[in-house]
């Protein structure tokens, strides 16, 4: 006989399943819609270089294209004039390296794929933003932030002993997870912030600092403790990486790279490799972010470090130059020049 009873926990539980494979399948068809889309202006593209080509047509004809698929389509958005001369770029761009639209550009959507080839101009360079952005999910306004501040050069370049002290491939993941130099510039602090300051506007500003870490770092902790012996000691910053599967200890200095530093920070991942470190993770990983570092300096310091490490430099905003904050209005001469203007309007009444 079936029961009459209801289990709202039981319902609960199974229609979260269900959403969930809703919610999946949304995802999916919306992702496949986009790939085909941009399959489309992919042969779109081709086919009107190719027709201007072989027809010795002049690019007025891409008007008449317009008109003639906005009459056919009225439907569909992406026919007008300035898209379609957009579509011929974008496929002129790729298909210099390319018989087919790369599959990391095809799974964009179009806004993505018109501000890459707006701001860059090497195709090795546009596919490295493409995959960053498939992999972190970047709406379009954080790519560009990204392409503003470099990160193409800046990822990677971290002194580093992840070779010598790290197994393969994660070795090289880690490599390409760190950057050098990090751009604190949305904490808001000058170059002459000392530590603590950093790491309080770090704590308020978590969500962008995991943004400027990248894909796979989860915030574990500030200032967290670790007994070792009779002795706790404080970690400036910690994580886990989620795909690396280990912890990630970062620790701050406001000034120049010390060789000691590296020292201190091995005995950190000693510790945290002894206390946290489960037998499912990999070693842990430590970061010394440093205001300026000599890169011979560092790799010296890291050459017998038994313990995976990197060392990279940050950069916060720069201070207005003298020179230039002199010719800068005072907040009393704004009052002042806000008095006169209200003064002189109300004198025209």
């Amino acid at each position: 006989m079936a029961r009459n009873t209801f289990d709202k926990s039981e319902y609960g539980d199974w229609i979260k399943s269900i959403k969930d494979k809703i919610r999946s399948a949304k995802n999916k068809a919306a992702l496949s819609v986009n790939q085909q889309l941009i399959q489309l202006y992919w042969e779109l593209g081709k086919d009107i270089t190719f027709k201007m080509k072989d027809s010795n047509w002049g690019s007025k004809v891409i008007e008449q294209i317009s008109i003639d698929l906005n009459n056919e389509f009225p439907d569909m958005k992406g026919f007008s004039k300035r898209n379609l001369y957009a579509v011929r770029q974008w496929y002129l761009f790729y298909s210099q390296r390319f018989e087919f639209v790369p599959q990391s550009v095809a799974q964009l959507p179009w806004g993505h794929n018109r501000l890459i080839i707006t701001k860059i101009k090497d195709v090795e360079k546009a596919l490295f933003y493409s995959i960053e952005t498939v992999k972190n999910g970047w709406p379009r306004d954080i790519l560009e932030v990204q392409i503003d501040d470099n990160l193409i050069e800046r990822v990677g370049g971290t002194s580093n002993n992840f070779e010598s002290t790290l197994p393969v491939p994660y070795s090289k993941m880690a490599g390409q997870t760190l950057k050098d130099p990090y751009n604190f510039d949305f904490l808001g602090l000058e170059n002459e912030a000392k530590e603590r300051e950093i790491e309080n506007e770090i704590s308020r500003n978590i969500t962008d600092f995991l943004l400027e870490l990248g894909k796979g770092f989860a915030f574990v902790g500030r200032q967290y403790p670790l007994e070792v012996g009779q002795n706790e000691y404080f970690l400036d910053l910690l994580f886990y990486h989620l795909d690396l599967r280990s912890y990630v200890v970062l620790e701050l200095k406001s000034g120049k790279f010390k060789p000691e530093y590296a020292g201190k920070l091995n005995f950190y991942l000693s510790a945290v490799d002894s206390i946290l470190k489960k037998e499912s993770d990999n070693p842990t990983i430590g970061i010394l972010l440093c205001k300026k570092k000599d890169k011979i300096e560092a790799e010296y310091a890291l050459r017998d470090i038994n313990k995976p490490m990197g060392i990279s430099e940050y950069k916060l905003t720069e201070a207005i130059p003298e020179n230039i904050k002199t010719k800068l209005p005072t907040i009393e001469e704004l009052e002042e020049d806000l008095k006169m203007r209200i003064k002189n309007k109300d004198n025209w009444k």
